[in-house]
């Protein structure tokens, strides 16, 4: 039988609003780079031809969002927009209390200071920058309990995100479940290349934690992508749809932290969604110390508005098929071109292996940040680190985190390119990688004392 040819697709969407482009010249972005320290964190946006930072607030908002944008209720208490986004929390994500926060982290710093005390463990299935921050401030020590498949780039395994349930036993084992207020759960887990979990783990862990008295704590930054993996790749759940396979995901834990700026299409906003009611009862009280009135947490009624209708729209499955699949498309290009990324493909990025594009640079040459530097100088592309400068330092010894992946993502913002960009960014990628032999690598001139790799500055080795 003759087999079928593969259908073209298009994005879901028309374009009604356009934003020009700046294109810049080699010697252009050479300046800029310098400038910045090598760190494309630091580069001008006006400097940047295509950016693929970050996915974090950078994301096209629809017409009904920006309808809704106009019905802003900027009450300074009660805001009508924060019970729409509270119904549309307890509607798709299934949890009782909402406390708005400006962003994600806004969220995570509330539920560290409330619930981890000096000495606490808290296990999670691999650090996030922020995340781990937050738990060390508030005096706790996070502990890595992911399988080794998601330290394998080259891995197929289809949900790197899982968490080991060995690991996580036999850490509950080691310090007692006293000592551990709660696991951390990403969904998906951005650090190994924009992993899922799956059901069938996540419930596991929350059967495993339930039994011990341990909570469940979701960062739910991006568990719409996770549900659209768990639809294609988890017996049973392919005819599920994502609003429901979501609201399942969501069931297995206590709470979650929220970054809106992810899934739910806005440019800023966040939330701590919980089913606890005493532990709701803090938050609330502390969000007004720290963010802003229970009601609004720091952000205006509008934005809520914008967030309330963008968890309507992520759950569609026209959009999050279209999403993530113009990620596969560019990790399909790439890997036919023999260039090493983390497989399988994640849902908001591409991540290049620079272990192995770079393999003549030791990590402490920072071989992500120098190949996210020569993307940039090749073609005005702007991508990020997320390798050695990312991990930081130990806070015990102070040496550098040796991450057995150095990565460099390619994020792609929802609703914002075309097919025709992604073509520019593989063959931009290919260019580097022609060349590869003769780049060298960076030395660290300035690093600040948090999260580094937003604000440190490099210079080319001679």
């Amino acid at each position: 039988m003759e087999q079928s040819k593969k259908r073209s697709w298009a994005e879901p969407f028309k374009i009604k609003v356009v934003e020009l482009l700046k294109m810049t010249t080699p010697e252009e972005r050479q300046k800029a780079l310098l400038e910045a320290g090598y760190n494309t964190f630091l580069l001008r946006s006006d400097d940047v031809y295509i950016d693929l930072l970050t996915d974090s607030g950078t994301n096209a908002m629809s017409d009904y969002q920006w309808a809704g944008m106009m019905l802003g209720d900027e009450a300074y208490a009660g805001s009508k927009n924060f019970y729409n986004l509270e119904h549309n929390v307890q509607k798709y994500y299934g949890y009782k209390y909402l406390v708005p926060t400006h962003q994600g982290r806004g969220a995570e710093h509330i539920i560290s200071k409330i619930l981890i005390k000096p000495g606490h463990y808290i296990p999670g299935n691999m650090y996030f920058t922020t995340t781990r921050l937050h738990q060390e401030l508030a005096g706790g020590t996070f502990v890595d309990v992911i399988i080794d498949e998601a330290h394998d780039p080259e891995s197929t395994h289809p949900f790197k995100g899982n968490v080991d349930l060995q690991k996580y036993e036999d850490l509950i084992k080691k310090v007692g479940p006293k000592n551990i207020p709660y696991i951390t759960v990403a969904l998906t887990v951005n650090m190994a290349g924009g992993q899922p979990v799956s059901v069938e783990n996540l419930k596991q862990v929350h059967e495993m934690s339930k039994k011990h008295g341990i909570r469940v704590v979701l960062d739910a930054t991006r568990a719409i992508e996770n549900a659209y993996f768990v639809k294609t790749r988890e017996k049973g759940y392919e005819n599920k749809s994502i609003a429901d396979i979501l609201h399942e995901l969501c069931s297995y834990s206590n709470a979650c932290t929220m970054s809106g700026k992810k899934d739910l299409l806005v440019n800023i906003g966040g939330f701590l969604a919980l089913n606890e009611s005493e532990v709701f009862e803090e938050a609330r009280n502390m969000v007004v110390v720290y963010e802003g009135l229970h009601t609004y947490g720091g952000l205006a009624g509008r934005d809520m508005e914008a967030m309330s209708r963008g968890i309507e729209e992520a759950v569609q499955e026209a959009h999050i098929r279209a999403r993530i699949g113009q990620v596969e498309y560019v990790g399909e290009r790439l890997t036919e071109l023999g260039i090493p990324i983390v497989h399988p493909t994640g849902g908001h990025a591409i991540f290049l292996n620079a272990k192995k594009f770079l393999p003549h640079l030791k990590q402490i040459e920072f071989p992500a940040q120098t190949l996210a530097a020569e993307l940039y100088l090749e073609s005005g592309i702007r991508s990020m680190e997320r390798g050695i400068v990312s991990a930081g330092r130990d806070k015990q010894t102070g040496d550098h985190y040796f991450p057995k992946l150095e990565l460099v993502r390619l994020t792609f913002p929802r609703r914002v390119y075309t097919q025709a960009h992604c073509d520019v960014t593989t063959e931009a990628v290919e260019s580097v990688f022609n060349r590869k032999d003769k780049i060298k690598g960076l030395k660290m001139v300035y690093e600040p004392k948090y999260l580094r790799f937003f604000q440190a500055r490099f210079d080319k080795l001679s």
